[in-house]
């Protein structure tokens, strides 16, 4: 009985842990363990307008899509995938990280490398 209740006790805890509002930033455990970071990526299979629409949404919420804008440390390369990609995963980082603020109905992916290149930092 004792095991069994310990294990519901884990069951509730540990999303409180991983839900926790770390942006980007990884979660601390007992011990010295750490949660695997993570990023939000737009899925390549996306339709253009699907990224349209992400990088619309995204923006609107963040208020500062300069990066990816003309002379931006996003903007190359010029491409729709890359720039939802990036606004997508402010987005994610901005909302608290959860598994939830990288749905955008069905087009995004949570990544475990970093997907940062160049003078683009992914937060």
């Amino acid at each position: 009985m004792a095991k069994s209740t310990a294990s519901l006790v884990f069951l509730f805890i540990f999303p409180l842990l991983l839900s926790s509002n770390n942006l980007g930033r990884n979660v601390k455990f007992a011990y010295g363990l750490e949660a695997q970071k993570s990023w939000c990526v737009a899925k390549p299979s996306s339709s253009d307008s699907t990224l349209e629409n992400n990088i619309e949404y995204a923006c609107s919420i963040l208020g500062d899509c300069k990066m990816i804008q003309p002379g931006g440390s996003c903007f190359e390369p010029n491409n729709l995938l890359n720039h939802a990609s990036l606004v997508m995963n402010q987005y994610y980082a901005f909302s608290g990280g959860n598994g939830w603020n990288c749905y955008f109905a069905g087009s995004g992916l949570i990544a475990v490398s970093d997907p940062s290149y160049d003078n683009c930092k992914y937060a």
